[in-house]
């Protein structure tokens, strides 16, 4: 009886132990189908995600209220194609950023085109900017576009400290056309000269009609265009004697005395723009505070702390114009005698304007 009941027990203790270890095998078996399966939505929704972009590279890097998609359309090209760069900001309202400057980074492409796509407001109210370039290699090769930096700040406050989000550079891949046998290519000898046969023609005459048609009314144009151009006197103003004569009548019209600031800051700042594109070509009055200072980044006509004063003037009239910032009164001053320094600073009497039937040079006559 005793030799049974252990064996009894040694079979029941190996029936427990043979579905413990199939209960075992039965659990590594679904962790391991739920781990697949994960993974395999994990591939699929990041190759959604690339297709409902519409680009082959889409990178999102993010910093506090900042968050900012580089898109690439294509991260392997020919010698003979393009490829497009795309940046997408999108920012708390409450904060400003500013874009990168592409064309100082950029070393084996240049730009071919850029535009800015406007601001519009995401789902979670903020702020999106897109911007993209039109970028052409230079050789082939296998390259790296460079990490680009953003930086943001309060918008409210013109000493708030800037802080800075750097992307990660992008590998982009550029084929010659010529392919792989390109080294053993040879430039053919040229073939004998044939001797092409020659038929009357009356071409010459032909041309000669032509000079003589077209030689009598651009003479008789040269001539009146003379005549006209010696009895009109045409006066020229430099640059700087123009802004003066706005700034005068600025300060006659006493805006802030009436309250109004923002309309101030509008002419002030417009003086301004016309003032550095008379004086160094640039086209400020056109553009945008952004694509102004874009442009003057590239430009060497103006020193590093002059550039700095510029683009903190700049942004400080925006704030007044668009934000409904209500400056004070020593930052009115300030903003008013900005302009007389920096235009002072860099008057030339070289830059001259022509100012014949312009509502300037009948101020300056007044």
């Amino acid at each position: 009886m005793k030799i049974r009941a252990q064996g009894h027990k040694s079979i029941r203790a190996q029936g427990h132990k043979s579905n413990g270890t199939g209960r075992t095998y039965t659990l590594m078996f679904l962790c391991t189908f739920a781990l697949f399966v994960s993974c395999a939505g994990c591939e699929k929704e990041t190759k959604t995600k690339a297709d409902e972009s519409g680009f082959k590279v889409d990178k999102t890097f993010e910093r506090g209220p900042l968050a900012v998609h580089v898109r690439l359309d294509k991260d392997k090209i020919t010698i003979a194609d393009t490829c497009l760069l795309q940046f997408e900001a999108a920012i708390d309202p409450k904060y400003e950023v500013q874009m990168p400057q592409v064309g100082t980074e950029l070393q084996n492409f240049g730009i071919l085109d850029w535009d800015n796509l406007g601001d519009r407001l995401d789902e979670e109210n903020n702020v999106v900017s897109t911007y993209q370039y039109r970028l052409e290699p230079f050789l082939s090769g296998k390259y790296q576009l460079p990490a680009f930096t953003f930086r943001f700040s309060d918008a409210n406050s013109l000493t708030e400290k800037k802080y800075t989000l750097t992307t990660e550079p992008i590998d982009i891949e550029v084929a010659s056309l010529l392919g792989e046998d390109r080294e053993n290519l040879a430039i053919a000898d040229i073939e004998d000269v044939v001797d092409m046969p020659r038929s009357a023609s009356l071409w010459p005459l032909w041309i000669f009609a032509g000079c003589i048609v077209i030689a009598a009314p651009l003479t008789g144009w040269l001539y009146l265009r003379r005549r006209r151009i010696s009895e009109l006197v045409r006066i020229f103003k430099p640059a700087h004697e123009i802004a003066y004569v706005r700034l005068k009548a600025l300060v006659k019209e006493d805006l802030v005395a009436a309250g109004k600031i923002r309309e101030f800051y509008e002419r002030i700042s417009d003086i301004l723009r016309h003032y550095i594109e008379h004086r160094f070509d640039l086209r400020a009055p056109e553009r945008t505070t952004e694509e102004f200072l874009a442009e003057l980044a590239l430009s060497d006509v103006l020193a590093g702390t002059d550039k700095k004063m510029l683009e903190e003037f700049l942004t400080h009239c925006d704030l007044v114009k668009f934000a409904k910032h209500q400056p004070t009164h020593d930052q009115v001053q300030r903003t008013f005698d900005i302009v007389k320094e920096f235009i002072e600073k860099t008057k030339s009497d070289e830059s001259k304007i022509d100012v014949t039937d312009s509502q300037e040079h009948k101020c300056i006559r007044a």
